[in-house]
């Protein structure tokens, strides 16, 4: 069990059952609160062999040396982040992942997720990260001829990867939300359920150089789904999601970098996947620029 101080009190995580327990009754000195963010996403590499056209991710070359990231896993395990995200690009295409979630598993108390398109995964994939990976996310983004155009996939690929991950991983789906996606959020919804997701994770398209991102129309649409939806999948969106729904936010006073950040395949730690702008991590380690990182944003 993982025992993480700050702002909302004592947080207490198992990062085998993703059980969180808040002791909101107890509020711990400033001086005491962990330093880091309580989740970190890690693009381990920018590389992708699908081409979405609403990608943010950035198109030049760039991977993580693995002695830097092992480095890093251990800096945030020390200062008392709950969890790494890792991500790309594809982060299936980074030959180093297996060892940097063995590593993870075996030496921090960190919760392993990672998000995919899951059409790499197979039998040798899944026997050198089981164990090793607490949570599975897989993009889906519509089903069926609207998956296919724009993944450039066979939608019965996709299926079978879902089964073969499902049967070794707890999983969950993600699905952005455009104008192409928004009428098959029941399907979606539903092939979440046929193959044992835990989550449906919604993400309204952000802006990209490529593309201008989700309308104002599909946003209402988006909610008045989200309102209505019956199905036993649970939903779940980003912080920076304005849905115009009702959200539970169990830290309240856990804000900014104190509760995420990113660090893409440069070595650049962001507020986010989107920010514009962030701090390069030097020699001084990943904390140094995560504290650099939380100065800007309260500047």
């Amino acid at each position: 069990m993982r025992i993480r101080l700050g702002p909302d009190g004592v947080h207490l995580f198992d990062r085998q059952s993703g059980l969180n327990v808040l002791l909101d009754e107890v509020t711990p000195p400033e001086h005491a609160w962990s330093a880091a963010p309580r989740q970190v996403s890690i693009a381990v590499t920018n590389a992708c062999d699908l081409a979405c056209s609403f990608c943010y991710a950035p198109k030049q070359p760039a991977r993580l040396a693995v002695d830097r990231l092992l480095r890093w896993v251990d800096e945030l395990d020390r200062a008392g982040a709950l969890g790494l995200g890792f991500g790309g690009g594809e982060p299936t295409l980074y030959r180093h992942l297996p060892e940097v979630c063995a590593y993870a598993a075996e030496n921090t108390d960190l919760a392993v997720t990672m998000t995919t398109h899951g059409h790499r995964w197979n039998a040798d994939l899944v026997s050198r990260l089981r164990g090793a990976v607490n949570f599975v996310r897989v993009s889906v983004d519509g089903v069926g001829s609207t998956y296919e155009r724009i993944r450039g996939r066979r939608f019965a690929q996709l299926r079978v990867a879902l089964d073969t991950i499902a049967a070794d991983f707890q999983w969950g789906m993600n699905a952005v939300v455009n104008e192409d996606t928004v009428d098959d959020l029941d399907a979606i919804a539903a092939l979440a359920a046929e193959h044992g997701a835990s989550e449906l994770l919604l993400l309204p398209e952000q802006p990209t150089a490529g593309a201008p991102g989700v309308k104002q129309a599909t946003l209402h649409t988006l909610e008045r789904w989200v309102l209505t939806y019956p199905g036993p999948v649970r939903l779940a969106t980003s912080a920076d999601a304005a849905l115009g729904v009702p959200i539970a936010d169990a830290l309240p006073s856990e804000l900014g970098v104190r509760s995420y950040a990113h660090i893409d395949a440069s070595g650049t730690a962001r507020a986010s996947s989107y920010a514009p702008s962030g701090v390069r991590i030097g020699e001084d380690g990943v904390m140094a620029a995560l504290k650099q990182l939380a100065q800007m944003e309260t500047a």
